[in-house]
């Protein structure tokens, strides 16, 4: 990859804000954009140049925001238009660019679309959602919601059925319609004349449906087929976003990247393709998979750590496959995700600063745009919440429903221990910026608990600290800014099959980088002679102050430069 060719968005750094819990200014518990606005000086600071708001539209929220009832209004518990442009306008002066969340798979059941949509079969908008006549009696086939249940739902006052890939209140558009991709492509171009740098693409691989419908393979002691076996990559999303790229994307100098569900390396190659043909970059989810329950009736609800191995050989067909051809982003958690140091990384006191900064420093220096999800830059831990009442994720409570009190799959306890490992709220709890009353977030009552750690991680400890995990990040983001091996450099697994250290290198022409990282709370030896023999070897950034040569200590990254 010529250093010629790279666009800036290869070289950029994006701060994911989940909006509901970073800052409130207002006293009702909630984060909003005057917040984000309070706050942008933080970012520039950590270095990041780029910010994802999750979604900031009205909604009744169902689904936190991903139920949209109007792509052009904000959701007045945020805020408003002209606090939004106030946003824009001073993380532009800042140099720091918007991407904004674009859920375009479903919207509320209060969208003025559905509305009409259910009114009778005869409506003008039937046509924009996914209705069926039921089948002997019952849905139009087995498919499953995300979120536990079937994904169709009956309406009685027509006496079909919608499909809903979620909640039931998030109807699923009906992409093939012409007039509903125009419509969706006018309300993205009015987001771009009104400044916006990009779009994160919610769930972008869902959009095309598999031709007919057909039903699914149904686990053992499953109710539902897996939707996310089926319907993922459909006949018509490439079509889709080549289509959008003509009529929207092409029109402005914007970043995307689109959550693909059910991605392979294979699609990932069309999505992501350098030739500028769809997205700019994908997340895939096969790395944040790998810890799930073998039980496919039980999905992503377990707490066993992932094995190492797998780990690095998931990343490394990534970073192998789409090189020179694709771009990956780069990612340990978001809105939907666990904690980063808590899943994959050592949360315990004594280790969490350690690890941390040695999952960032694995992350950080892979090709990719990476993403850092606030408070990962502290250490964040999970909420370890031990009463279901004080989780609000929907996900979380239908699947403790379904799995527990419906069907007894599994016992109150375990689903506890599941959910302290795996819910969406573990990521959702408070922004953490001080020790005072609830964490400086807000001083009216916060809409989700906070984690009871905040006063020992919080930001004004992390900034008074200057070997903070903080600190730390930001070495690794100048570090990618003025590195370009960090960019373009050719990735190669050292060790397969060690268990326990994630060692790589990114190799130029001339030169190399060389990354150590150590999975476990024990001092180990590691010879890598072979890599640095005849060569000059300069450590760029450590998570520790000195370096002990082949000893590395519980949680050591090291990053060298090697040179001919």
């Amino acid at each position: 990859m010529s250093v010629n060719t790279i666009k800036w968005w290869q070289k950029s750094v994006v701060y994911q804000v989940y909006p509901r819990s970073f800052q409130d200014t207002n006293a009702d518990g909630i984060g909003d954009i005057a917040g984000i606005t309070q706050r942008l000086d933080y970012i520039k600071t950590l270095g990041a140049n780029v910010i994802w708001l999750n979604p900031i539209y009205a909604s009744p929220n169902k689904d936190n925001g991903y139920d949209i009832s109007d792509y052009d209004s904000i959701n007045p518990e945020f805020g408003t238009m002209t606090e939004f442009k106030t946003l824009l306008d001073k993380a532009h002066q800042l140099g720091i660019k918007i991407i904004m969340d674009l859920v375009v798979n479903h919207t509320s059941d209060q969208h003025d679309w559905f509305i009409e949509s259910r009114q009778s079969k005869n409506s003008d908008k039937r046509d924009f959602y996914i209705w069926r006549d039921p089948v002997d009696g019952h849905e139009p086939n087995n498919w499953g919601s995300y979120f536990s249940g079937s994904a169709w739902k009956f309406d009685e006052a027509t006496g079909q059925y919608y499909l809903h890939l979620f909640v039931d209140e998030q109807p699923d558009l009906n992409w093939e319609s012409q007039r509903v991709r125009d419509t969706i492509f006018d309300m993205m171009n009015r987001w771009v004349d009104r400044g916006i740098d990009g779009f994160r693409m919610d769930v972008i691989s869902l959009i095309s449906k598999p031709d007919g419908l057909p039903d699914g393979h149904i686990a053992d002691g499953a109710e539902y087929s897996n939707s996310d076996k089926i319907v993922p990559n459909g006949p018509h999303v490439h079509d889709y976003i080549q289509e959008m790229r003509q009529k929207v994307l092409n029109r402005a100098d914007l970043i995307t990247v689109g959550e693909t569900t059910g991605v392979n390396v294979e699609n990932a190659l069309k999505y992501a393709n350098l030739d500028g043909s769809e997205l700019n970059m994908v997340f895939e989810m096969e790395h944040v998979s790998l810890d799930h329950n073998p039980n496919p009736a039980l999905q992503r609800w377990y707490d066993q750590k992932v094995d190492l191995r797998k780990l690095k050989a998931n990343m490394s067909k990534w970073q192998n496959k789409l090189y020179g051809v694709a771009w990956n982003s780069l990612f340990w958690g978001n809105h939907d995700q666990p904690r980063a140091v808590s899943r994959f990384g050592d949360d315990r006191p004594e280790y969490r600063e350690r690890s941390a900064k040695m999952l960032a420093t694995l992350l950080h220096m892979q090709q990719g745009t990476p993403y850092i999800y606030q408070g990962e830059e502290l250490g964040m831990t999970n909420a370890h919440f031990d009463q279901l009442d004080d989780y609000d994720d929907v996900e979380t409570k239908n699947a403790y429903h379904y799995l527990v009190e419906r069907d007894h799959l599994i016992d109150g306890e375990t689903m506890m221990r599941y959910i302290q490992a795996q819910s969406r709220d573990n990521s959702r709890t408070p922004m953490q910026w001080d020790n005072t009353n609830n964490a400086g977030f807000t001083t009216g009552k916060p809409w989700l608990k906070l984690n009871a750690n905040y006063p020992k991680i919080n930001v004004t400890e992390s900034l008074k600290n200057p070997d903070s995990i903080f600190y730390y990040y930001q070495k690794l983001i100048q570090l990618r800014y003025n590195e370009p091996l960090v960019t373009t450099g050719k990735y190669q697994l050292i060790d397969e099959d060690d268990a326990v250290v994630y060692a790589y290198l990114r190799q130029g022409k001339d030169d190399a980088l060389l990354v150590i990282n150590n999975f476990t709370d024990q001092t180990l030896t590691r010879h890598y002679t072979q890599y640095t023999d005849q060569k000059h070897v300069d450590l760029l950034l450590a998570n520790y102050a000195d370096d002990t040569g082949e000893t590395l200590r519980p949680y050591e990254a090291r990053i060298y430069k090697l040179s001919i």
